[in-house]
């Protein structure tokens, strides 16, 4: 099939031609529309449940909210987990699905199990909310409204009503979320006194606020040949309105709200603020991307938008951005590009210097955009995103290998014909040409499969590792798929074009040099056999002891740029002081030269997908490039400096991280950290007692950092405990008594004003007065049915305690996580250290179990598909092989080249210090393939000679010789694409290096295997396996 493929291009260029230019035209097109994100999209296709309820302790929470809706998502098809926080006020269940479900037809399947789950929540819980659309690359452009002289409210209201309105129609925008400033209420607020004195209870005004504020329909009218529609305006436009709204009349003298009550406008309770280095609280927007989207194309627009948005903002407000993902895409694309450029000028270059003609190097090197004009095309018509993943392991010197022995063979066979007068006689430069092309055809052909075929079980990993290496393996295969086409093709083709006149071959100096050398090495060992091919066993045996102790993690931590820190204070701290430890340590932390600027979100949105407590906070901190960094070197060493600053403000601590990875941890694992410790159990106590066990013995390990134990208990609570007894001697029911202390202290919604198209709910409240501390609660009355009042302290026990601060659930099991980072050691280490520990010190009471999370148990998950995917890697190689040489003993005298390629993967690693990585191990797999394609092209070349009537001797020696120039060429052109990758420190290259590294060593020892041992296996074995083949 490949000889009619040559031939047909040979003989009918003019389609080869057209077909090229239809390519160039549509890669442009489809590089224009790809989608660019930084990274791949790894996060867990979930869905997110919220509920808020914001007088619900975190037991009553996870009792009465928590619990029936993870029962209700248990028995959902295609669920992989479902886990649930509980805090005061909130509810977030997360619903995992497989990653074959369709997330639109999942959130169908969870908004149906939430109707039915509806019926067993409580009265008066709020309807629980599906998350929005997005994921955990999700928040690709945060900002600050900030304006001289307006207050938090006066920029909040402008936030909610003008920005995020404006905003919300962005394509490709799921939603716009609120951070900080006060939100607007109109309130009633109660002088219980006065209700004393008029002789009314808390339901009456609630009650008469509700019948007194709303429109009535009255469908319409007809009058003089004109239709009306009729309605009945009584809603409150203004305070005023509603204090003129009558409670009830006492001997025809009307007691009107006003006469109880003050109407107020105020703000709503608090769960979450922004402050800004370190001097004052601001309002904050984030935009969030619809999955799936181009993140850099809906930055673009949602800046524009902002550009136009800015025009209609009140006088002196303004929109200042503070995060913005295109600047992180952007960079880590910046990378790709230049190690791509750097790469494929080190291939053209290297090309030209051993091929020594400039037409032959020019025709090879222009294979290269083709082929990624190729990739590009598949990529946009596939859905594959351009990131650091899926472009970023494109090798050129891979990917025209073929095209490299291809041309090396024409150069040799045109100069071997301009001194050979017979083939001059005999021959045309066509034939030439043709001949040469049809010569390495099959082995190219079959040299190039290989280097597919492995990739192709990287299309099988699941989970996290198969969302970041497919986008990869898919990429490779295209452009390498669309290099081999281009080789049968285009190559031919233009070589008739440019390489028909005469070729004056020069021997490269590069080769010039080798040669000698080479000829006495390779007659050394072929007098030398056993202590070649021992000291090659010798070597690979040493290379698998040296792997046990490089350690593993699962990919390599992608530098950012900015750097965030998971600030925690206690469980008890006021909402006040938490704002006020945050804006502590802006101010430390902007005296840092290095640092451009400093934001603290504390406790959570108004869309709670990051459901944090008021005594958390994610602390977000903008940083200059690192060349302009001079306080610290490395980042280690500047996150060692601000841990310095931090140990500077009493009771706060806190663990480094990134928003992205913070963002992926705490979505893919439920933690936040590398690695998290889950201790899974019914009793909260035990759980903490085992839990601050457990820290003891991580915090002791070696690679520690930003050690933590999750804060489940703590929570001051002031329970107010019903006596039965008293309130059944005064008449009075429950329900009585907890709409007064829901009321009073929490506010009862009735309703809402209107102000134009702006909207604020209606509160019924007591004063402040009457709810700042314990004897103002004691002292508020119940009504009971004889009217007499009764004080609320004479009828229920007030308890002060400590409660739960925040319940997690796995699979309906409560359980608690102890995390912790890991700098300066790999992370499987680590985990091996500390399970041993765990193992030998901590004894676990019955119905208590304990599981390893975070980025430890993506490896380990990764490792074991990775157990398959090698060794069917590896058969389908052999199987390969077999089918080009028709011979069992020589293919495995070439699948011998993968044991010495993995020693110098397996060397390098170790030599630049790097742990076995995901990365690293997909780096391995590519690997393989090119060891293999030397050894292919070679042996094929012994066997010709033999079947020409050389002797075996003879046949390696002139064989090896011959092929020295494309052996070495197609190694160096393939390791050179790579040192880019493997030298870059650019952003996104802590990703890539492990590969390159990996690739780059092998290709060495591999390279000596094909020029060295195994033509002394061939030799060896050579009579056996030339008649066995014939």
């Amino acid at each position: 099939m490949v000889d009619k493929i040559i031939l047909f291009a040979t003989r009918q260029p003019f389609f080869v031609v057209l077909g090229v230019l239809t390519l160039i035209a549509g890669g442009i097109f489809a590089l224009a529309k790809l989608p660019i994100d930084a990274v791949p999209d790894i996060t867990s296709n979930q869905v997110q449940i919220f509920t808020v309820s914001p007088a619900l302790a975190p037991q009553e929470i996870e009792r009465l909210v928590s619990y029936p809706i993870e029962v209700a998502m248990q028995n959902l098809p295609d669920v992989e987990e479902v886990r649930s926080i509980s805090k005061f006020g909130l509810s977030a269940v997360t619903v995992v699905f497989e990653d074959d479900v369709d997330i639109y037809f999942a959130r169908q399947l969870v908004a149906q199990k939430v109707q039915e789950a509806k019926a067993d929540l409580p009265p008066g819980i709020p309807e629980p909310e599906l998350g929005p659309v997005s994921t955990g690359l999700g928040d690709i452009y945060q900002y600050e409204v900030v304006g001289e002289g307006y207050t938090p409210m006066d920029l909040r209201t402008i936030q909610d009503w003008i920005i995020k309105r404006q905003l919300a129609g962005t394509p490709g925008l799921a939603e716009v979320n609120t951070f900080g400033g006060e939100l607007k209420q109109y309130q009633v607020l109660i002088d219980p006194q006065k209700l004393l004195k008029y002789n009314l209870s808390l339901r009456d005004v609630i009650e008469a606020v509700e019948n007194n504020n709303a429109n009535a329909p009255g469908a319409y009218i007809e009058h003089k040949q004109e239709q009306y529609i009729v309605v009945g305006v009584g809603i409150a436009r203004a305070m005023e309105d509603i204090g003129n709204i009558i409670v009830k009349s006492e001997g025809g003298v009307p007691i009107f709200v006003r006469d109880v009550a003050s109407i107020d406008v105020g703000a709503a309770i608090r769960q979450g603020a922004v402050t800004v280095n370190g001097k004052s609280e601001i309002v904050s927007g984030i935009t969030m991307m619809l999955q799936g989207e181009n993140a850099r194309e809906v930055v673009t627009r949602v800046k524009e938008k902002i550009a136009h948005v800015q025009e209609t903002l009140p006088k002196g407000v303004k929109i200042v951005p503070f995060y913005d993902r295109s600047e992180l895409v952007n960079r880590a694309i910046k990378t790709v590009y230049t190690n791509l450029t750097e790469g494929a000028l080190l291939v053209i270059i290297i090309l030209f210097l051993l091929l020594m003609n400039l037409r032959g190097g020019f025709i090879v090197a222009s294979v290269i955009p083709l082929s990624m004009l190729f990739a590009v095309v598949m990529m946009k018509l596939n859905g594959v995103s351009g990131n650091l993943m899926s472009l970023g392991a494109i090798d050129f010197g891979i990917i025209v290998d073929g095209a490299v022995v291809l041309i090396e063979n024409a150069v040799r066979k045109l100069h071997e014909r301009q001194h050979s007068p017979a083939l001059m006689a005999s021959e045309t430069v066509q034939q030439t040409l043709i001949g040469s092309f049809l010569e390495v055809g099959r082995p190219i052909l079959f040299g190039v499969a290989i280097i597919i075929i492995v990739y192709l079980p990287l299309l099988t990993l699941e989970g996290i590792e198969g969302k970041m290496f497919k986008p990869m393996a898919y990429t490779v295969v295209y452009a390498i798929a669309g290099a081999l086409f281009l080789t049968f093709t285009y190559v031919p083709v233009m070589s008739l074009f440019f390489l028909k006149k005469k070729i004056s071959e020069k021997e490269s100096p590069i080769i010039t040099f080798l040669k000698p050398l080479y000829h006495r090495t390779l007659l050394f060992a072929l007098r030398q056999k056993l202590v070649v091919v021992g000291g090659a066993v010798a070597v690979f045996i040493g290379a698998i002891l040296l792997f046990t102790r490089l350690g593993g993690e699962f990919v390599p931590t992608l530098d950012e740029g900015d750097i965030l820190i998971e600030l925690r204070r206690l469980p008890s701290i006021s909402f006040t002081e938490s704002i006020h430890t945050a804006q502590m340590l802006e101010a430390e932390l902007t005296s840092i030269p290095e640092v451009l600027g400093v934001v603290s979100k504390t406790g959570r949105p108004e869309i709670a997908n990051d459901p944090m407590s008021i005594h958390q906070s994610d602390v977000y901190i903008r940083m200059k490039p690192r060349e302009e960094w001079t306080s610290a070197k490395t980042k280690d060493e500047m996150i060692a400096l601000m841990t310095e600053k931090m140990g500077r403000i009493p009771g706060i601590g806190g663990g480094f991280s990134q928003p992205i990875e913070m963002r992926f941890n705490e979505l893919i694992a439920g933690v936040r950290s590398d690695v998290g410790v889950k201790i899974f159990g019914e009793d909260l106590e035990t759980l903490g007692k085992l839990g601050d066990v457990i820290l003891n013995i991580v915090q002791s390990r070696q690679g520690s950092a930003d050690a933590r134990v999750q804060q489940t208990e703590g929570l001051p609570q002031l329970q107010i405990v019903i006596d039965r007894n008293k309130i059944a001697r005064y008449g009075i029911n429950v329900a009585d008594v907890n709409i007064l202390i829901q009321t009073a202290l929490a506010g009862t919604e009735v309703g809402r004003i209107y102000e134009g198209e702006k909207q604020f709910d209606l509160v019924v409240k007591f004063q402040r007065e009457s709810r700042t501390d314990v004897e103002g609660i004691k002292n508020l009355l119940v009504p009971s049915p004889n009217e007499e009042k009764v004080r609320l302290g004479d009828i229920a026990d007030f308890v002060m305690l400590e409660g739960p601060a925040e319940i997690t659930h796995s699979a309906g099991r409560r359980y608690l996580v102890v995390e912790s980072n890991v700098r300066e050691r790999d992370i499987e280490s680590f985990v091996q250290d500390i399970q041993k520990e765990i193992r030998e010190k901590v004894r676990l009471p019955a119905g208590y179990a304990i599981t390893y999370g975070g980025e430890f148990e993506n490896l380990e998950r990764a490792r074991a598909r990775l157990s398959i995917v090698v060794p069917v890697s590896l058969f389908l190689i052999f199987l390969l092989l077999f089918a080009s040489v028709n011979s069992a003993r020589q293919a495995l005298i070439i699948f011998s080249a993968i044991p010495l390629a993995v020693v110098g993967g397996i060397v390098a690693l170790w030599v630049r210090d790097m742990p076995f990585s995901i990365s690293a191990g997909v780096g391995f797999i590519a690997l393989f393939g090119v060891a293999v394609l030397n050894g292919l092209v070679m042996l094929s070349y012994y066997n010709k000679l033999i079947q020409e009537g050389v002797s075996v001797r003879d046949a390696v020696i002139k064989g090896s010789e011959t092929r020295l120039r494309p052996v070495i060429t197609t190694a160096l052109v393939a390791s050179l694409g790579f040192i880019p990758m493997a030298l870059s420190t650019s952003a996104g290259a802590e990703v890539q290096r492990p590969l390159a590294t990996v690739v780059i060593g092998g290709l060495i020892t591999s390279t000596f295997l094909t020029l060295v041992v195994l033509p002394v296996i061939f030799e060896w074995l050579g009579t056996k396996a030339s008649s066995e083949k014939s």
